[in-house]
């Protein structure tokens, strides 16, 4: 069954005993008893299917303390486990925080892969890894390049599996911020956005609905074949330069998220990504001529 087939008042009191949702490889056991939880999710993740009477990965939930905060100046906790492993955050981040809280769970406890805090999407069998600083641009590529009809892997967390070195998919909402957002709007009119979020850790934030086959195709593992550095530069020209291995594999192990905590086989992943990939640094101002180049990095591939 797909969330889609749920009524709002069936979503809601789902979402209340705690609703698992298959994310990729993982399933999540959501319990909320917040509006905009149960709103964003039948937004976002309608094409998602739910999993009934299933073990799940991660329980999780989105709640309000019970302090005296419930009535003034309302928050949001993020559960894990019956554990708060982060700050209260305002009421109207519900959402936000649970996208936040549920990229934590995976690149906290999935460590028969190593995390790399990069976008991945895949064209022709090909996947590039986008691995790049916040205020890169990274994200908006990421948005642009799925809008036109590349695969989104992920827009936050590239899984290498360390079995076989294959990138294992987690299709969820693409996280944006602040000029992002409306960039997207215009190149994208019909993109589907969660309400846009206000003052939050990483300003004005809001998330976009991944593509039908992003979702439908979120068993289908890919070939790593770039990895790709951007940087967004306004009036830039387009620019595509190779980046030594040696170099590569350095800043792909300082975005890592597990690393070190993997050691040597954290150390042979990362070694077999780079040898597997061409490493390019990439500079852009114009959405539309990134993707004519990236398009023709996958053309190049399938020829």
């Amino acid at each position: 069954m797909k969330l889609a087939e749920l009524s709002q008042s069936n979503l809601n009191h789902q979402l209340q005993r705690g609703l698992s949702l298959q994310t990729g490889s993982f399933v999540v056991k959501i319990k909320s008893s917040i509006p905009a939880v149960a709103r964003g999710l039948a937004l976002l993740y309608a094409e998602y299917p739910i999993i009934e009477d299933s073990f799940a990965d991660f329980h999780v939930t989105i709640s309000q303390p019970s302090t005296w905060r419930r009535y003034f100046k309302p928050q949001v906790l993020f559960g894990f486990e019956g554990v708060s492993p982060f700050s209260p955050l305002p009421y109207d981040q519900a959402f936000p925080m649970l996208e936040w809280g549920m990229n934590w769970c995976v690149t906290n406890h999935a460590h028969t892969y190593l995390s790399i805090h990069a976008a991945v999407l895949e064209k022709n069998g090909r996947a590039v890894i986008l691995a790049a600083p916040p205020g890169s641009g990274k994200s908006t590529l990421c948005a642009g390049l799925m809008m036109r009809g590349w695969r989104l892997l992920s827009d936050e967390i590239t899984l290498v599996r360390l079995s076989d070195g294959l990138i294992e998919p987690l299709p969820r909402p693409v996280s944006l911020k602040n000029n992002s957002i409306d960039v997207i709007k215009q190149f994208a009119p019909d993109s589907v956005f969660s309400p846009v979020v206000h003052d939050t850790v990483k300003g004005t934030v809001a998330h976009l609905k991944p593509s039908s086959s992003s979702v439908t195709r979120a068993h289908d593992v890919a070939t790593p074949a770039w990895i790709i550095f951007p940087k967004y530069v306004a009036g830039s020209a387009t620019s595509l330069t190779s980046v030594a291995p040696s170099r590569a594999m350095m800043q792909v192990a300082e975005n890592a998220f597990n690393y070190g905590l993997l050691g040597q086989n954290g150390f042979h992943a990362l070694a077999k990504l780079i040898q597997s990939c061409q490493s390019y640094d990439f500079q852009y101002s114009e959405l539309d001529q990134a993707i004519v180049l990236f398009d023709q990095l996958s053309l190049a591939v399938a020829a």
